[in-house]
């Protein structure tokens, strides 16, 4: 391999297992605005931004964009509260970071989340220093399956797409990684099913599962055409 590798990780079910966590805090705010909101709801839009959510069940153009604004900004100080009180670490994540960063790898984090939810997890987990870039929400104006935020990331990490391998538990994260001509792994996380992941080149049920030596063969083999 004759250039330099790069892993680009999701943050939500992929370094913490945060889908209880959200769920926990979309139905506090659906609670104080009358809302019903589903366990089914929050599956299928688990991975996309608070905002899109919002605009999703809350009705597009019902809630100004101050109003959304509010409510997203709520929403995700309750959740980084749970976060504070309980942090759903994913098991081998900091072990996976570590081994890729000294076989080699560029490390970036393409989330939709927050940059204040980004940076909590980063202190939490103790990874900051491993990553050479870190994308939020707050950086792209398209969510996925939009490849925007991986672009970006692959971008600021100065590695080509076709270079980069995604880590990525959600069907729209899996899409925006092939959008953006990357090689994408799949992780069954919490909420997720291996069927769910149908789209990936590779699907996993844990981190540990993952290796530098497994990332450089799906690059290779991805820079030779086959699947």
């Amino acid at each position: 391999m004759d250039f330099t590798p790069a892993a680009i990780f999701d943050m939500d079910g992929v370094l913490i297992d945060s889908y209880h966590a959200h769920y926990r805090s979309w139905l506090e705010i659906a609670a104080a605005v009358g809302k019903y909101f589903s366990e089914s709801d929050f599956a299928a839009a688990f991975g996309r931004t608070s905002r899109e959510i919002i605009a999703h069940f809350w009705g597009e153009g019902v809630c100004d964009d101050a109003c959304t604004a509010a409510m997203d900004a709520r929403k995700e100080a309750a959740f980084r509260r749970l976060l504070e009180h309980d942090f759903p670490a994913m098991p081998g994540a900091r072990e996976l970071l570590e081994s890729l960063a000294a076989d080699g790898f560029r490390l970036g984090l393409g989330s939709s989340g927050p940059p204040e939810n980004v940076a909590l997890v980063l202190e939490k987990l103790a990874v900051r220093k491993l990553f050479s870039a870190v994308v939020t929400g707050a950086d792209v104006t398209r969510g996925k399956p939009d490849p925007q935020v991986f672009l970006l990331t692959a971008e600021r990490l100065s590695v080509q797409p076709a270079h980069c391998v995604v880590i990525e538990d959600a069907p729209a994260g899996l899409t925006a990684a092939r959008r953006a001509g990357m090689c994408c792994i799949g992780l069954a996380s919490t909420g997720r099913t291996r069927d769910d992941l149908a789209a990936a080149d590779l699907v996993a049920d844990s981190l540990h599962e993952l290796s530098p030596a497994l990332l450089r063969r799906l690059l290779i083999q991805k820079a030779e055409g086959k699947k």
